[in-house]
């Protein structure tokens, strides 16, 4: 590291040397040679700047719902405070995915945050690692980047993309009544060299060419954020009732720079909740 470091040294001063040189010889200005820097930097920063839109592309979420519960401070960071909120946004059915919401104090400066408000929520799915009961557990929390009052109904509410990477094999199984589904971790992209780690659930025909897929392959998925209640046995007459919250896949597509992207629909006659839902996948959890 010391060699690399001394070499490295030795390569900008003799660029510095060259620079000065150069400008003596051809008398060119100080202010010349800034305005090069300052358009060499700039070009830095605008890639940088790419890269992140782009890394923002990839995670994207709008919600339709109804707040349902207190608006909760959550944590501070650089000075920022971030609250949380549940939001209630309605299926095609009379159920309801009761959604956890993570939102900066800048996005809510004088709204109404009330329970019963309808808000218009965009931004992404994050996940993190949270101690709890003696072990780690990954929390999924929809990170607001943009909040408004809703004024009028869509037609889906409900809507995420992503495009990640498989980071642990497909699992198929068939639900008791014979339906086929396949539970996918997927690894998205983030800023600063994060991932977001996002279980995920697919479907008949999804969930027969996700047995295709391996670790590392590519994948952009379509689909809505859903939550459902399961029971934990926590002793021997005492069952704790919690939430899990995964991606119901709609559409599947396989990112494949060689060939023509292998695109997968789901039927459209397809309603997936008249179908009974699998116990959570605890070690995705």
């Amino acid at each position: 590291m010391e060699i690399r470091g001394k070499i490295k040294s030795n390569y900008l001063y003799f660029m510095l040397k060259t620079i000065i040189k150069i400008m003596i010889y051809f008398r060119i200005s100080y202010n010349f040679i800034t305005l090069i820097i300052f358009i060499s930097m700039s070009i830095k920063l605008m890639e940088r700047g790419f890269k992140m839109d782009s890394l923002m592309l990839n995670n994207k979420l709008y919600l339709e719902g109804r707040i349902s519960s207190k608006l909760k401070f959550s944590h501070e960071m650089y000075g920022e405070g971030f609250y949380t909120f549940n939001l209630d946004v309605q299926r095609l059915s009379d159920t309801k995915d009761k959604l956890f919401v993570t939102v900066s104090e800048r996005l809510i400066n004088g709204m109404d945050l009330s329970e019963g408000k309808e808000l218009i929520v965009e931004g992404q799915l994050r996940s993190y690692n949270k101690f709890v009961d003696g072990g780690n557990r990954l929390i999924l929390t929809v990170f607001a980047r943009n909040i408004e009052p809703r004024i009028e109904k869509s037609k889906n509410p409900n809507q995420i993309y992503l495009d990640g990477f498989i980071c642990k094999k497909p699992i198929y199984r068939t639900t008791p009544f014979g339906r086929e589904i396949a539970d996918m971790l997927l690894a998205v992209n983030r800023a600063y060299n994060k991932s977001d780690y996002i279980p995920t659930i697919a479907w008949g025909r999804n969930s027969r060419f996700s047995e295709t897929l391996k670790v590392g392959d590519n994948i952009r998925i379509w689909g809505r954020l859903q939550s459902r209640e399961y029971q934990k046995k926590i002793a021997e007459d005492e069952v704790l009732k919690k939430i899990a919250y995964e991606v119901s896949i709609s559409k599947m597509e396989k990112v494949n720079k060689d060939a023509e992207n292998d695109i997968i629909h789901v039927d459209e006659n397809f309603n997936e909740e008249d179908y009974k839902m699998s116990p959570v996948n605890k070690s995705a959890m």
